[in-house]
């Protein structure tokens, strides 16, 4: 039987295959059975259906928070994207032609950012998230995009469901199925995709798999790693070739020479080993990072990841992603929606 399911990724129960965000928000997501047909360039549907304005979207669930330059916009259920430009004091709601869940963003500047979520759906911004336009969705698929970066303003790559695995080297006119550049004959779900400093590319997934790349996307090693239950993030440190992966019941490990080899990193809780899913991480300019998930998780690193203080928040609202507010504060996304936390992650941001 597989394993329980938070983060961003996707289980596969015998009789049915569920997605699965949070683990304690199963029940605003219900469930969906997933088929795997071919993925297909289809075009955006002429009718556009926005997502609906609502007063309450800052506190719905977000799925993930990133910068924008100095500004922070955050995606989540019923196409919902906000933004703020007052280090998440106040958030807008922009306009946004979708009402799927989104599950990812990424902006290479303070203007481009994309959005991917249900249905194969990839957004695209040129103005910092105020307004968004849809490039790709395939409705048909019923699965959903995980993961979204880019290198610049014109390649990028998306991640998801059944092995998908995207490509454009335009920024986002054109999308291509690039899945069989990699060695994955079982199509395990891609929950993650990162970059590691003078390395390349990395992407984790379902039962522990993991796939590298040296030449940024154009050929794919498949790697064994350390563990095989989910994966649910990956991130690269401030060190050359130094990556972290994490997922499961606070499984989280360390490399040093681009996944060669793997160490785990023990993560200490009050009251023994921290055992809640780690679901998001982010980098912080002063080479800290934190890594955020179920159970209120915050786990923070000043040491390139080799050790990390674990805290868990009063409130046990379960959080899928982390980022820097601007002003030394720390913005977090999740069940309760976005809101702005202290350094440490455990008092509300002044």
């Amino acid at each position: 039987m597989s394993e329980p399911v938070m983060g961003v990724g996707i289980c596969r129960p015998p009789a049915l295959r569920k997605f699965a965000l949070l683990a304690t928000a199963l029940s605003l997501l219900g469930s969906a059975m997933l088929s795997a047909p071919a993925l297909a360039a289809a075009a955006p549907a002429s009718d556009v259906v926005y997502s609906i304005e609502s007063a309450k979207a800052s506190k719905s669930l977000m799925l993930d928070v990133v910068q924008a330059g100095k500004r922070l916009v955050a995606v989540g259920d019923r196409g919902h994207i906000l933004y703020s430009d007052d280090q998440g004091a106040t958030w807008t709601q922009a306009k946004v032609p979708t009402r799927a869940l989104l599950t990812s963003v990424f902006f290479v500047d303070d203007k481009h950012g994309w959005a991917v979520g249900h249905d194969a759906q990839i957004l695209a911004s040129e103005d910092g998230g105020s307004t968004w336009t849809k490039q790709f969705e395939d409705l048909k698929r019923e699965s959903p995009l995980l993961d979204v970066w880019f290198k610049d303003v014109d390649s990028g790559f998306a991640v998801g469901a059944y092995g998908s695995l995207m490509e454009t080297t335009d920024g986002g006119k054109h999308w291509e199925d690039a899945s069989d550049r990699l060695d994955n004959e079982d199509q395990y779900h891609l929950n993650a995709i990162a970059a590691v400093k003078d390395a390349g590319l990395f992407i984790v997934g379902e039962q522990g798999s993991m796939f590298r790349s040296a030449d940024w996307g154009q050929t794919w090693e498949k790697l064994e790693g350390p563990y095989e239950g989910s994966l649910f993030g990956v991130i690269g440190t401030a060190q050359p070739n130094t990556l972290l992966a994490y997922g499961l019941r606070g499984n989280l490990y360390r490399s040093t020479d681009f996944g060669s080899t793997w160490e785990q990193v023990q993560l200490k809780a009050e009251r023994g080993d921290l055992e809640f899913g780690l679901s998001g991480g982010t980098l912080l300019d002063d080479g800290s990072i934190v890594i955020v998930g179920n159970g209120g998780s915050v786990i923070r690193s000043s040491d390139n990841g080799e050790t990390f203080k674990v805290v868990n928040r009063p409130d046990r609202i379960s959080v899928s992603a982390v980022t820097a507010a601007g002003n030394g504060n720390l913005v977090l996304a999740g069940q309760g929606g976005v809101r702005v936390t202290s350094p440490s992650g455990t008092e509300s941001g002044k």
